[in-house]
């Protein structure tokens, strides 16, 4: 039985593990540690939550996520930045598992009324299963992002 549970700081290295696999299945580079990892969740106000599915002792799944306020929805809601399924647990619903809970939290915790996140384009069985949930890709939205350098420049400039 796959089991369903919050990371804690002795499971954080299963934490770790799939979000490695999930860089590696998009080929994506993986710049966290552990340590920033556990800075993240386990600071006295959390930036992020995660969950893990295992059974046994094998990794079926992870989900790192974080909450969000918006003013266009008028309530909080989260965005999961980063969801990865064993490849010998697709097609098994627990990717839909894992975001329901994702949403029992958010409900619970802040009041969340919507999730959000982002695929690749170039990811059709990701984009084909967030659909058959029912996501929508907004229209009119364009994702932008500022890191690096220019972001420091902008956190010092203020």
């Amino acid at each position: 039985m796959v089991v369903v549970s919050p990371v804690t700081r002795a499971s954080l290295p299963f934490l770790t593990e799939g979000l490695r696999a999930l860089a590696r299945d998009l080929r994506d580079p993986f710049r966290a540690t552990e340590e920033t990892l556990a800075r993240a969740l386990f600071a006295a106000r959390p930036a992020c939550y995660g969950l893990l599915a295992q059974e046994g002792a094998a990794l079926r799944g992870v989900v790192l996520y974080a909450p969000l306020m918006s003013t266009a929805f008028g309530t909080p809601g989260l965005y999961v930045s980063d969801l990865w399924i064993a490849k010998t647990a697709r097609g098994t619903g627990l990717g839909r598992r894992m975001l329901a809970r994702v949403a029992q939290h958010g409900r619970a915790v802040w009041g969340a009324s919507f999730l959000r996140l982002a695929a690749y384009d170039d990811n059709p069985d990701a984009l084909a299963f967030y659909q058959r949930l029912g996501f929508q890709t907004p229209e009119g939205e364009t994702t932008l992002r500022l890191g690096g350098q220019l972001f420091d420049d902008l956190a010092r400039s203020g």
